[in-house]
């Protein structure tokens, strides 16, 4: 079974999402789980959720794939940023068990010259506290671009995250082939051998979902800019080699490309055709 979907807008509720994602031919999505640029987050309502799980239900909906806000930034410089990054994602965590099962995807963070190795240390000491072994949601580590200080660059990066983390069975990863290929990975030319190493590094067993998005830049640019699918510098062929790779399969793949609903539309399609569909 395969899973394909986009970023949708939560602003209109939670069974709107559902009801977006069967429009545009998916069957998984992602949302942010509070304003991207803000703090604050908006009440739940159970219904409305609960209508959400029922039309993930009888649709054959895969995971659900909620994003972290881009203010949370576990290993900032600030302690007042720390703060209010550390009360973000136990909130977001305490939240996620009203859709419960999903994956809670976020930015490692920028180390802000404190070091990558302090920066890994702040971000393992945090998990650490907000993880639970009740709590239904595994959270993910996203893999980054290297974009100024961003922790989580490299594989090792990540790996490190997760071996200082006490509740491994929580967490996971995230691979986002925009940011793999900016960060140096070359999954055009290489791409069964990108795959081997993130399974030498930390194991394909911690790979829970795929963000599926071109890349306007040049391998290893440390730029992170997505371009929709085939129209960037990964290109056609190679972003059909990942989403048809055996080690990917049964991961919902979501789309983060610079479009319109008519532009997911067409991509979700694509993918569905690949697959055979």
């Amino acid at each position: 079974m395969y899973y394909i979907g986009n970023h949708l807008p939560v602003s209109k509720g939670y069974a709107v999402m559902g009801e977006m994602a069967l429009k545009l031919g998916g069957n998984t999505f992602a949302f942010f789980t509070r304003n991207p640029r803000g703090g604050k987050a908006k009440e739940i309502d159970e219904d409305d959720v609960n209508e959400l799980l029922n039309i993930t239900e009888e649709n054959g909906f895969g995971k659900l794939v909620a994003h972290a806000p881009y203010t949370m930034n576990l290993c900032a410089g600030k302690e007042d940023v720390r703060k209010f990054s550390k009360e973000v994602i136990s909130d977001d965590i305490k939240r996620m068990e009203y859709t419960p099962g999903n994956y809670y995807n976020f930015h490692p963070g920028s180390h802000v010259g404190q070091g990558a190795e302090r920066g890994i240390e702040i971000i393992a000491d945090v998990l650490n506290e907000v993880l639970s072994p009740g709590q239904s949601t595994i959270v993910l580590l996203e893999t980054m671009a290297g974009k100024g200080t961003e922790v989580g660059r490299t594989f090792e990066e990540i790996k490190e995250i997760i071996d200082r983390t006490k509740l491994k069975d929580k967490l996971g990863v995230c691979l986002d082939t925009c940011h793999i290929w900016d960060g140096g990975y070359d999954i055009v030319n290489n791409l069964d051998g990108v795959i081997n190493e993130f399974d030498q590094v930390i194991g394909l067993d911690k790979l829970y979902a795929v963000h599926f998005n071109d890349s306007k830049n040049e391998c290893g640019s440390h730029k992170d800019r997505h371009e929709r699918v085939g129209y960037g510098q990964i290109g056609l062929e190679a972003m059909k080699r990942v989403a048809l790779h055996p080690a990917l399969a049964g991961k919902p793949f979501i789309l983060e490309t610079p479009n319109d609903d008519e532009g997911y539309i067409r991509e979700i399609a694509m993918f569905k055709e690949w697959m055979g569909e």
